[in-house]
């Protein structure tokens, strides 16, 4: 057997380097078209999401606050404890599937329009246009000495990406202590201790990352690049340059026909480098560093245009198409499966979100074994934790159930308001002289006087002495 696995030979290094610009850093040009059009419509509803939601009032409170302190999580009108953190664990799964069916059918979508990494980039680049010029100009710039003139531009770049990540790290925190007050502690500098810590410890995350980092974030610290391609397939559409087409390249006058000088469609203009995020060519064929933001297909369906040739010679296409095969083929066994668990996944969690128990209560023994009381029965005392989880005040009965020979001391009957929870210490008097067993089952049940479908049962022990 003398059959050997193909392979390139690289220089080392260059594997998925993007070129940078011709001074420092990555500087893209600014362009125009559908898809950049798109990306501003998710980046808009993603800002507003992240910014505006946290000063939303519900019910005198804020809809949106993961309380630490209090250890309850409030989404508008319901709230989530502890108890409820499976729920969590479990969107963030389906999430998870959902990306991972959104990749095997079209690549990095996430990353080029929904990743925040990538959208507060494309605000700080919008940041460095409006302070320092388009492309050439910030090329220039770039090489220029020191003048009060290029010290004034840095500056007024740097306040803007300063002034965006306090507005940032203001707005996380505010989701995890009420953001009003931390607001005006904030900016009457009367915010110390943990809360100062962490607003600047994510001012400055959101500075450097989308400021300074930028495509290395992607290149070098984002798992998912790595795994990406594990999920693509012959039919996954990625941002690709079609070679076929675009080969041989070579510059022409405008309005001469793609195949006159002997030349595909590619002018070789190199407005698809330019306007890349990640400094990548797109006619080198996919690459690691490509986080499907389409910027390269807008630049290029430009070109087409004012060439008078027909668009898409980048644009999305699957390894399948490019060979002349179908451009869509829904019915694969990979996407039908992400598709078919995802569903059930949903279905599940909007099964568990409604039959989610509203009302939570634990039984705490207390540590003392039992005691005698006045009557000379034995009792044991317990403590009970109760957590309405419903957005109104409710009324609740206690009991205890299958319970002969027992007797439930103390208050049965209690009002906890909404979202709030409630200790209630109660005692349990043993009416035998002997007791059948050292140990014995108790159950206690909460019921809504008012909604009897609203319950909770908990088990506790009856310890008791066999000789008296």
């Amino acid at each position: 057997m003398n059959d050997r696995i193909p392979f390139i030979d690289i220089t080392a290094g260059e594997l998925c380097a993007p070129k940078r610009g011709a001074v420092t850093g990555i500087h893209t040009r600014s362009f125009s078209g559908l898809y950049r059009n798109v990306r501003i419509a998710f980046a808009g509803t993603l800002f507003v999401l992240f910014f505006g939601t946290a000063w939303l009032d519900w019910n005198g409170r804020q809809a949106v606050l993961w309380d630490l302190s209090a250890s309850k999580f409030h989404i508008f009108g319901a709230t989530f404890w502890p108890q409820d953190f499976i729920l969590l664990s479990a969107l963030l799964i389906i999430c998870a599937f959902g990306l991972f069916a959104i990749t095997v059918y079209a690549g990095r979508l996430w990353c080029g329009y929904s990743c925040p990494q990538s959208t507060w980039t494309w605000l700080f680049m919008w940041c460095e246009k409006i302070s320092e010029g388009d492309r050439n100009q910030r090329i220039k710039l770039a090489a220029a000495p020191w003048s009060l003139e290029k010290i004034a531009r840095r500056t007024l770049k740097h306040s803007l990406w300063l002034a965006v990540g306090v507005l940032t790290g203001l707005t996380f925190v505010g989701y995890f202590t009420p953001i009003r007050p931390l607001a005006v502690q904030l900016f009457t500098l009367q915010l110390g201790g943990l809360a100062l810590f962490w607003v600047l410890f994510f001012t400055t995350a959101t500075y450097l990352n989308a400021g300074w980092l930028r495509e290395a974030v992607c290149l070098h610290m984002c798992p998912y690049a790595r795994f990406q391609s594990v999920m693509f397939d012959k039919d996954t559409l990625t941002v690709a340059y079609d070679p076929s087409r675009g080969e041989a390249r070579g510059p022409r006058k405008k309005g001469s026909a793609p195949r006159d000088p002997g030349l595909g469609d590619c002018i070789d203009c190199t407005m698809c480098v330019q306007v890349c995020p990640t400094g990548i060519d797109i006619r080198d064929g996919l690459q690691m560093a490509c986080i499907a933001c389409a910027a390269c297909i807008d630049a290029c369906d430009g070109v087409m245009d004012k060439m008078g040739y027909a668009r898409g010679l980048i644009g999305y296409k699957s390894e399948h198409s490019l060979q002349g095969g179908s451009s869509r083929r829904w019915l694969r066994p990979r996407l039908l499966g992400y598709a078919v668990a995802l569903l059930l996944m949903l279905a599940a969690l909007g099964v568990a979100l409604q039959s989610r128990p509203m009302v939570s209560m634990d039984v705490i023994k207390d540590r003392g074994l039992f005691r005698e009381n006045a009557l000379g029965q034995i009792e044991n005392i317990y403590l009970l934790k109760i957590i309405n989880k419903t957005a109104r005040p409710q009324h609740y009965h206690l009991r205890l159930l299958n319970a002969e020979g027992f007797t439930l001391q103390g208050r049965t009957e209690l009002t906890i308001p909404a979202g709030e929870m409630s200790e209630l210490p109660v005692s349990v008097a043993m009416h035998a002289e002997r007791p059948a067993s050292s140990s014995q089952a108790l159950t206690f049940e909460l019921q809504d006087s008012d909604q009897p479908k609203i319950r909770s049962v908990a088990q506790s022990r009856f310890v008791a002495p066999l000789n008296r």
